[in-house]
């Protein structure tokens, strides 16, 4: 009954915006009219008065936000959770309210000095009690959540704020009586939202607009079927009212200078604890280690960043600085979220910038077997390019066949101990045991020196990026010298290229390439080996003659004609072997023993007989051919591009060169250090990088670099 109900106020005697401390108070230090404040809390306190019992806590000088008592702390039943507040502005306040508390029998929980928790500010119960909507992100810490499910013994659902305009719960989000939820949608991120709508069915929510919002018509009191609220729209009003509420509207904009309404100024200390009502505690947490040069190369930034704006949160247990210019340095974080979904997909991303757990936390990952052929268990680790390590039998066991978008099966042997390996999701057999989950795996990185960070070296090979056309020459350069060394070492060079190369000229560059051992591999489709034998057999390529530029009567034929020569022959080395072609890409392919393949698509014409058009075998080839390979050369060629780079793991140099920046941009931003990409004309690029080519080999270079 509304007499039984019972809220805690504190009277404005010393209310003013004395400080900053969210953006409500920015340009309104000291501009509060103390007159207007008295005036507007007294209204707010007769309209409480006349539906429930308020009780006063005597307000203190030199703690003007304790008119704020929704912050004093969360109570449930005869318990109270007393606030932990962020900011030391407020601090003072704690000892006063729990004074009042304790004077006032209730038992005070008390959390840890360095665990912020702003009370019923941030936590708000469900008005029939059957769970606890708890805020964070600005002013209170995920990690106090646990707690208060542990004390108040309820269950808690963690509602992450993303707006800070909004920067309690209580501000955006708003239960009623009946299971209603007044809220403003764009204060959360995606996750909370979906829980919203997972607990409150949909005709029961009541999204408000902003204009609402930022009248804070969300930071309301409910008492029964009346709501108290500063201010709202006609449309708000009247939706409420045909649900059944009455609306009371009572001015409380001197408070709204402080970030504050109607709830703010108000904590309801009658709640009842419903038997049947029992903890669950959702929030997961797990500690992680990070090793290297955490400061300067950003990579604790980066970390903490990432875990924040994944909707997650953090402590930091230890950090150890390194103490000398060369010393890494090492820190154990704990991160918490608010549901095992949101903790594998940070511990994913934690993990591809080298995060790992301590080494007694995990000894062996978690495997499931395959119960069907090509199919992973569920929540199965998903790889990336980077190298992989995994804990078997309390040891890291790197991973082979490096790729990403694989699966890791990790199999037993007798004598050299347990081996993993990724694997193609259709290579999965029944009793394959892959890894799920996201523990105790670790993507090793090896910390660089603040010397190999700044080196400026000459022809030390381009961090990741792409480059434009006034640099063409410079990466050029660098990629030449690079090219270079892999041959004269005797690497692997493998070359991705679409018909594109022919059109703008390049053949006759990239075949020279093939010639003089910088290319050990040629990776295509079916357009590139026609366009080049078209080129090579009747000097046109898409029925353009390639030396006047124009279109050759009849041209377009001229692709098929070849394709069927092709075919009549056998194969592109029959072909060679015959006589019947003698010059252009493949043929150079053929003469120098440099393996190819060309996979084929839908759009193909004939296709080639040297075609595979088994999308999968294509595949497995490719990535056959790839193993070893130190730099891919990525000539205009999206689609097998992108296919490259999947199968390609972290370490290997790639280079991709397109007109379209949309295409470079797409295929260098890999996360790999180790690729460029250069918006040019292919043909260009290549002469370019031939003439480069040449003057390395040059006798004065030659006498230059001894």
């Amino acid at each position: 009954m509304a007499e039984t109900i019972r809220f805690l106020m504190c009277a404005p005697d010393h209310y003013d915006v004395d400080y900053v401390i969210n953006p409500w108070m920015e340009g309104n230090i000291h501009k509060s009219s103390r007159d207007r404040a008295v005036e507007q809390w007294q209204k707010l306190y007769r309209v409480i008065k006349d539906r429930a019992i308020v009780e006063l806590v005597p307000p203190q000088p030199g703690w003007p936000d304790m008119v704020f008592t929704a912050n004093a702390g969360l109570v449930l039943g005869n318990n109270v959770v007393l606030s932990r507040f962020l900011h030391k502005e407020r601090q003072g306040e704690e000892p006063y309210f729990k004074q009042w508390f304790e004077e006032n029998d209730f038992t005070v929980y008390e959390l840890p000095k360095d665990l912020p928790f702003e009370g019923a500010g941030d936590a708000l119960l469900d008005r029939e009690g059957r769970w606890l909507w708890a805020g964070y992100g600005f002013r209170t810490e995920l990690d106090s959540h646990p707690y208060i499910a542990k004390w108040l013994d309820i269950e808690v659902l963690s509602l992450h704020l993303v707006d800070e305009r909004f920067y309690h719960l209580d501000t955006c989000f708003c239960p009623l009586t009946g299971g209603y939820l007044l809220y403003y949608p764009p204060a959360f991120d995606s996750y909370s939202n979906r829980l919203i709508e997972l607990r409150v069915p949909a005709e029961k929510r009541i999204a408000i607009d902003e204009p609402d919002a930022v009248n804070f018509a969300c930071n309301a009191v409910n008492i029964n079927s009346t709501i108290v609220l500063n201010k709202a729209s006609d449309s708000l009003k009247q939706k409420l009212t045909e649900i059944g509420f009455e609306v009371i509207e009572t001015p409380l904009t001197e408070f709204l200078k402080a970030g504050g309404a109607a709830k703010c100024l108000t904590l309801r200390v009658t709640e009842p604890v419903l038997d049947y009502v029992h903890a669950n505690e959702p929030v997961e947490s797990r500690i992680i280690r990070l090793e290297g040069h955490l400061l300067d190369a950003g990579i604790m930034n980066q970390a903490l960043d990432l875990i924040v704006e994944n909707g997650g949160s953090f402590k930091v247990l230890n950090f150890n600085l390194g103490i000398e210019r060369q010393s890494p340095s090492s820190a154990e974080v704990r991160v918490s979220a608010p549901s095992h979904e949101i903790m594998e997909d940070i511990m994913t991303q934690l993990i591809e910038i080298g995060a790992v757990p301590p080494p007694q936390e995990v000894c062996d990952v978690n495997t499931e077997v395959v119960t069907q052929d090509g199919v992973a268990p569920d929540d199965f680790y998903v790889t990336t390019i980077y190298p992989t390590e995994v804990r078997v039998n309390c040891e890291w066991v790197k991973v082979q066949n490096q790729r990403m978008d694989a699966a890791i099966v990790v199999e037993s042997t007798s004598d050299d101990g347990p081996t993993a390996r990724c694997k193609l999701l259709r290579d999965l057999k029944v009793g394959d045991r892959v890894i799920v989950g996201v523990e105790g795996i670790r993507n090793p990185r090896k910390p660089e020196s603040r010397e190999q960070r700044n080196s400026q070296q000459e022809f030390a090979f381009m961090s990741g990026g792409v480059s434009s056309e006034r640099r063409v020459e410079l990466v050029v350069e660098q990629i030449a010298w690079e090219l270079r060394k892999i041959r004269d070492r005797g690497g692997k060079v493998v070359v991705t290229a679409g018909p594109v190369v022919i059109h703008t000229g390049g053949d006759q560059h990239l075949s020279r390439l093939i010639r003089e051992g910088y290319v050990h591999v040629l990776l295509g489709g079916n357009a590139i080996a026609v366009h080049d034998i078209e080129q090579a057999m009747m000097g046109t390529s898409l029925g353009v003659d390639m030396q006047r530029g124009v279109p050759v009567r009849g041209g377009h034929r001229h692709h098929l004609k070849v394709i069927n020569t092709i075919r009549r022959c056998g194969s592109i080395a029959k072909a060679v072997e015959q006589g019947v072609l003698t010059k252009g890409v493949m043929y150079e392919c053929i003469k120098n023993n440099v393996p190819f393949c060309l996979a084929g698509s839908i759009r193909d014409d004939g296709p080639l007989p040297d075609t595979e058009m088994d999308l999968i075998k294509a595949q497995a080839e490719y990535a056959r051919l790839l193993q070893g390979a130190e730099m891919i050369l990525m000539l205009s060629s999206m689609l097998h591009s992108i296919g490259v780079g999947n199968m390609t793991p972290a370490g290997v140099k790639m280079v991709c060169v397109d007109i379209n920046p949309a295409v470079v941009t797409k295929l260098s931003d890999r996360g790999s250090v180790e690729s460029i990409g250069i918006v040019t004309d292919v043909g260009l690029f290549l002469s370019l990088l031939v003439q480069q080519l040449d003057k390395l080999t040059s006798p004065y270079h030659l006498v230059q670099t001894v």
